[in-house]
C-alpha cells in the first residue's frame, strides 16, 4: 500500500551550504533500456541452520518483512541457505526443525540434521521461498528425499538450490569434490547439470532449480560459464541463475556510488547470458562484508546507504532480486535486525523498497562516475513515478557537512513532495543509540514497528524544473505523481 500525503507533515527544504550541482532531465517515458522490475526486488537470505530461530525466536522478523509488504503489496522473497546447507542432512525421523551441537551459541554447526518440520515452517511464510539443499555431501538420494518433502509441503516454493558456493568445496573437504579427484569450474558445471536433471526429474518438475550460487567474481564460476555447458534438458530444470557477492572494503569505498557501479560491472556478461536462456538472474546471497560482516563497516549508516544504492543499481542492470544474507543470530554485524536491536542497513533496504514499490521499470540518469546517483522508477504506463537522489560523499560527523544540489527538469507537477533518508553521520549505529530516519520515521528495536509521523518535504516546480539539496551521506525519494 502507499502512504497518504494527507496525514503527512509538509516541510520546506532548508537552505544549506552547497558544494556542487548536477542536472538531469527526467524522461517523459521510460527509455527502451529501462529494466523491468520484480514486484519485490529486495529479498532476504537466512543462513540454513539459523532459519528456524529467525522465525520462532526473533520477534522482529515477521514485522520487518511485513513492513516491506505494506509498501509493495508483495511479501519479500526469501532464500534459506548458506554454508550450513552443505553440512545438513535430511532426517525423516526427527520432529525437530534442526538438530546440532555447538560449543557456543554464536557458533555455526559443523554438521546438522533437519526434519520435515523445517519445510513445514518455511511453508508458513506468506511470500515465496528458495530452499538451499546439500550437494557437497554427494548424497543425492538424501537431497531428493528432502526436495520431495519441500515440494509436497511448500506451496510457496519458488526454487531449490543444489549446493552453496561450490568453488570452496575442495578446501572444505566436501565429499563431492574430494571424490571427483579434481574440482574446477568445468567439473562443478558437469556436476550441477547432472544434479539439476536428476533432482528435477525425481520431482517431476521443470523450472525448479536456482543454479550457479558461486561467490568468486565472474567470469570464472559465473553463470555464462555454466550456461555454456548446459544442454536443453539441463536448462529446462533451471528456474533462474544466481551469484553471490560481498564487496567488502572500507565504509567510504563501500558506500561510494561510483564504486558500487564498478563492483556491479562484473555481472554484466552473466546477466546477458541469462537473458539468452529466458531465465532471471539474481544475487542469491549478498551483503556488505562476508563472514557476518565487519564491525567497522556493516552496522554503520554508510552501509545502509550502500544497501539502498546497491539494490537500486542491481535492479536497473536487470538483476531481478537481491537476497541480503542474515547469518548467526548474535554474531551478525550486517543483519538488518536481531533479537534486541535494529540494524542501520534496514533503513536503506526500506528506502529502496519504498522507491521501487508499485513500479514496473527503473533507469539510471547518472553516468556512474561520481558520488552522485539519480534513479527514476516508472509505472506500468512507463510514466515517471518516483525518483531517488543519492549523495554518497562520506561524512564523519565533524566539520561542515557538504551537500549536492540535484536539478531536475521535465517535471510535470507544480509541487514535488519527498522523503529523506538521513542520519547524524556515515558512522551512525542503531545499537549505539543513533537511529537513522526515513521521512522522519524510525523502526523500534526488538519489534521493527514503525514509529513517528511520516514527514514530506515540499519543493516548488518552476517551468518544469526544481532543485533538491541532498547532504553528504543522504538520499531523497521524490514522488513524481
Amino acid at each position: 500500500m502507499y502512504h497518504s500525503f494527507k496525514q503527512a507533515v509538509l516541510l520546506s527544504l532548508p537552505v544549506l551550504a552547497q558544494s556542487g550541482t548536477v542536472s538531469y532531465a527526467v524522461p517523459t517515458f521510460a527509455p527502451t533500456a529501462a529494466a523491468a522490475l520484480d514486484p519485490a526486488p529486495v529479498g532476504v537470505s537466512f543462513e540454513f541452520f539459523a532459519f528456524p530461530s529467525y522465525f520462532t525466536n526473533v520477534t522482529a522478523t515477521t514485522q520487518c518483512l511485513n513492513n516491506f509488504e505494506a509498501l509493495t503489496g508483495s511479501w519479500p522473497h526469501i532464500r534459506i541457505g548458506g554454508t550450513t546447507q552443505d553440512r545438513a542432512s535430511y532426517d525423516s525421523s526427527t520432529s525437530a526443525y534442526v538438530v546440532y551441537t555447538v560449543a557456543a551459541s554464536v557458533d555455526a554447526p559443523a554438521a546438522l540434521t533437519f526434519g520435515s518440520s523445517f519445510m513445514s515452517l518455511a511453508a508458513t511464510y506468506a511470500g515465496s521461498v528458495v530452499l538451499g539443499l546439500n550437494r557437497g555431501y554427494n548424497d543425492i538420494a538424501n537431497t531428493i528425499a528432502a526436495a520431495n518433502v519441500a515440494v509436497s509441503k511448500m506451496s510457496n516454493l519458488l526454487a531449490i538450490e543444489l549446493g552453496n558456493e561450490p568453488e570452496y568445496y575442495l578446501g572444505a573437504s566436501q565429499p563431492i569434490a574430494v571424490q571427483a579427484g579434481t574440482w574446477t569450474p568445468a567439473v562443478d558445471a558437469e556436476s550441477q547439470d547432472n544434479w539439476d536433471i536428476l533432482v528435477g526429474s525425481a520431482l517431476g518438475k521443470t523450472s525448479i532449480i536456482q543454479a550457479g550460487n558461486s561467490n568468486t567474481s565472474p567470469p570464472t564460476w559465473g553463470a555464462a560459464e555454466l550456461i555454456a555447458t548446459e544442454n536443453a534438458t539441463a536448462k529446462s530444470f533451471v528456474y533462474d541463475y544466481a551469484h553471490h557477492n560481498y564487496p567488502g572494503g572500507t565504509l567510504t569505498a563501500l558506500m561510494s556510488h561510483s564504486g558500487i557501479v564498478s563492483n556491479m560491472a562484473q555481472f554484466t556478461a552473466d546477466i546477458a547470458a541469462a537473458v539468452t536462456t529466458g531465465k532471471d538472474y539474481v544475487l542469491g546471497e549478498t551483503n556488505s562484508v562476508s563472514g557476518g560482516g565487519a564491525s567497522t563497516v556493516s552496522p554503520l549508516f554508510g552501509a545502509a546507504l550502500w544497501t539502498m544504492d546497491y539494490v537500486l543499481l542491481a535492479a536497473s542492470r536487470g538483476i531481478k532480486r537481491s537476497y541480503f544474507h542474515h547469518g548467526t543470530i548474535g554474531a551478525c554485524y550486517y543483519c538488518w535486525w536481531g533479537r534486541y536491536d535494529m540494524g542501520s542497513p534496514y533503513y536503506g533496504a526500506y528506502t529502496a523498497t519504498a522507491a521501487m514499490a508499485g513500479g514496473s521499470y527503473i533507469s539510471v540518469l547518472d553516468a556512474g562516475t561520481t558520488n552522485y546517483a539519480a534513479y527514476i522508477i516508472y509505472d506500468s504506463s512507463k510514466k515517471p513515478l518516483r525518483a531517488l537522489l543519492y549523495n554518497s560523499d562520506y561524512y564523519s560527523g565533524t566539520g561542515t557537512r557538504g551537500s549536492e544540489v540535484f536539478t531536475l527538469s521535465g517535471l510535470t507537477l507544480s509541487t514535488i513532495k519527498a522523503k529523506r533518508l538521513t542520519a547524524a553521520n556515515s558512522n551512525s549505529r542503531v545499537d549505539q543509540g543513533s537511529d537513522p530516519t526515513f521521512g522522519g520515521q524510525t523502526f523500534a528495536n526488538g519489534t521493527c514497528v514503525i514509529g513517528g509521523t511520516a514527514t514530506y518535504e515540499s519543493t516548488t516546480v518552476s517551468s518544469g524544473a526544481a532543485s533538491f539539496t541532498v547532504l553528504a551521506s543522504e538520499a531523497l525519494v521524490l514522488y513524481l505523481q
